[in-house]
């Protein structure tokens, strides 16, 4: 039960840092956080939750991750839906708390709340081929790097670091085509709040990031096996 609590605190500090960077400050371009200020934010709820619930939970906060590594055979199955209904239930209490926040300024609405979209509900305005394709490989190489950072192999303790940068990176890419999803917890949460478009194709941002993340740890596996 601790490693489902810490799970659900893990991914709810993942929404509400990250999404709540683009709900608030990227929300008034006087405050100058823009696309990179968003992705850092990512990243940073990934770095500080892998130090605090790690070593109790693995720290996976998305249900990607949790295939991926289910996959790449390190992660029991039985634990496997478990992990992910912790994680979509604190996506959802972090979103529902960001709202309950956002909705106390006048003339709040809560548009796409963050959500990702492709379509007309990309940012850039980029095709569902394109939204498709990007999350399956950004999410492949997410968890590339998480199988290759907690290779008993490397160095110790530099993990979060390496991924928490690798998650600002793929914001970085990602935030002009999809909003960058490669989590389908995040994706969720916000939506539950956003307009109807939003749970309309959410679908996409539950498909493309767990086949990109069991591809992209079945590669690590495939190509530095540990011995």
């Amino acid at each position: 039960m601790k490693k489902y609590l810490a799970e659900f605190f893990g991914t709810f500090w993942l929404v509400f840092g990250g999404c709540g960077s683009a709900v608030f400050a990227a929300a008034f371009p006087e405050l100058g956080i823009g696309f990179t200020g968003v992705a850092l934010a990512f990243g940073l709820t990934v770095v500080t939750m892998a130090f605090a619930i790690g070593h109790i939970s693995g720290c996976h906060l998305n249900p990607a991750v949790s295939f991926g590594l289910w996959a790449g055979g390190r992660f029991g199955g039985r634990d496997l839906v478990p992990y992910i209904a912790a994680q979509v239930v604190g996506a959802a209490a972090g979103a529902a708390v960001l709202y309950l926040i956002a909705s106390g300024k006048a003339g709040f609405v809560a548009g796409g709340f963050a959500s990702n979209g492709y379509g007309e509900h990309s940012p850039g305005g980029y095709s569902l081929m394109s939204a498709l394709v990007l999350e399956v490989v950004l999410t492949a190489f997410f968890l590339f790097v998480i199988m290759g950072a907690t290779d008993k192999r490397a160095p110790d303790g530099f993990a979060p670091l390496a991924i928490g940068l690798c998650l600002t990176l793929i914001h970085l890419v990602g935030i002009p085509v999809t909003n960058t999803s490669v989590n389908p917890a995040r994706s969720t949460g916000v939506a539950l709040f956003a307009d109807p478009w939003a749970l309309q194709q959410l679908w996409l941002f539950w498909v493309a990031p767990i086949v990109g993340g069991i591809l992209g740890a079945l590669t690590y596996r495939a190509v530095a096996s540990e011995a």
